[in-house]
């Protein structure tokens, strides 16, 4: 695979010398996952990988029924290791409104964050509801889009605005981003207690401008992808922040936005290494990796210090390309999963 090399800008936070980064050869395996005839995915906001190789899909499909301005847009799909089609899992669930996020716990629990009710549901392996955290509106409360008053309301505990992600701490406390419109990291013990909350929005440290996806490494660094201000974020279990840094790899000139413009200057600048997606690998030698919007639509492997290892794919349709890489899902350095928004469709990536 022909392989380019990209200049490294800055790394906000402490700054860390790189002269070049390399373009990671890799193979995107073709007509995966399996689809039933007839089966298709809407925008593929999340994917996830448990213990025996399964994968997750939660698509917002399944909204044809509704009405064309606001229709209920989730399914959560299993897929075994051959990439078959299992089942599909909580089908008509009270909380499906608008898929955002699904998550494997270590032991095979199914997490499934709805943007759209406000709600993060528990699954047990067999798909059986075990916990709900939040409360989706109802037509008795006077139900109505929720509004993005700048500065936001203040948080409820207990409740969400817009979740976006959840993990795992090595002592099983729960840890959701509570996201588009209260800018907090949310945290509930093991026993599904809540605990506290920390952030507020704005562009300080340890504040969130869109927390959109989170992951935990082996020593609790919980890595917090704050999307709109292009960074991430870095804190103890407690909510302390310990440091922050940016991907700043200028996109290969000859890429082109799959819709729309193709930003120049400073919109260029906000998108470029944008936190879409953040996952980490399992032990000992643990690696990020992490997925930009649409465009300019790659994925970087970053290590744990924030020193970017090299860059995946660019943006475009086709496959081995991306667009608005929402979720991605790493078993190991080289297998990788990408949902992708933008192209309806899930990528099994093998890196070489």
């Amino acid at each position: 695979m022909k392989r380019y090399l990209f200049a490294l800008l800055t790394l906000a936070g402490p700054a860390l010398a790189q002269k070049s980064v390399p373009a990671i050869p890799f193979t995107s395996v073709p007509d995966y996952p399996t689809l039933t005839e007839g089966m298709n995915f809407g925008e593929v906001a999340g994917v996830a990988v448990n213990s025996n190789g399964h994968v997750f899909v939660f698509s917002r499909s399944n909204s044809a029924t509704g009405p064309a301005f606001g229709a209920a847009a989730a399914q959560l799909f299993e897929f075994d290791q051959s990439g078959n089609f299992v089942r599909e899992i909580g089908k008509g669930l009270y909380a499906w409104s608008e898929a955002h996020s699904v998550r494997i716990d270590k032991n095979d629990n199914i997490w499934a964050i709805d943007k759209g009710s406000n709600m993060v549901v528990k699954f047990n392996p067999q798909g059986r509801v075990v916990w709900v955290f939040g409360r989706k509106q109802e037509a008795s409360d006077g139900a109505e889009p929720l509004g993005h008053p700048d500065p936001p309301l203040p948080p409820v505990e207990g409740l969400f605005r817009q979740p976006t992600d959840v993990a795992w701490d090595s002592q099983g406390n729960i840890y959701i981003t509570d996201g588009y419109i209260n800018s907090r990291v949310a945290k509930i013990d093991k026993n599904g207690e809540w605990v506290k909350s920390w952030g507020s929005k704005g562009t300080g440290p340890g504040q969130f401008n869109l927390p959109h996806s989170i992951a935990i490494d082996l020593q609790d660094n919980i890595y917090v992808g704050d999307r709109s201000n292009h960074r991430i974020e870095v804190f103890d279990t407690d909510g302390n922040f310990k440091r922050m840094f940016s991907i700043d790899v200028p996109p290969d000139p000859t890429s082109r936005a799959t819709n729309g413009a193709t930003p120049t200057g400073e919109s260029l600048k906000r998108v470029i290494g944008a936190p879409n997606s953040i996952c980490i690998t399992p032990g000992p030698n643990q690696v990020l990796f992490v997925g930009e919007s649409t465009y300019p639509g790659r994925i970087f492997k970053v290590a744990l210090d924030g020193k970017v290892l090299g860059v995946i794919g660019r943006s475009g349709r086709n496959l081995g390309q991306f667009s608005g890489a929402h979720a991605l899902a790493c078993p190991s350095e080289s297998e990788i999963y990408a949902a992708e928004t933008s192209n309806w469709r899930v990528q099994k990536l093998l890196l070489h």
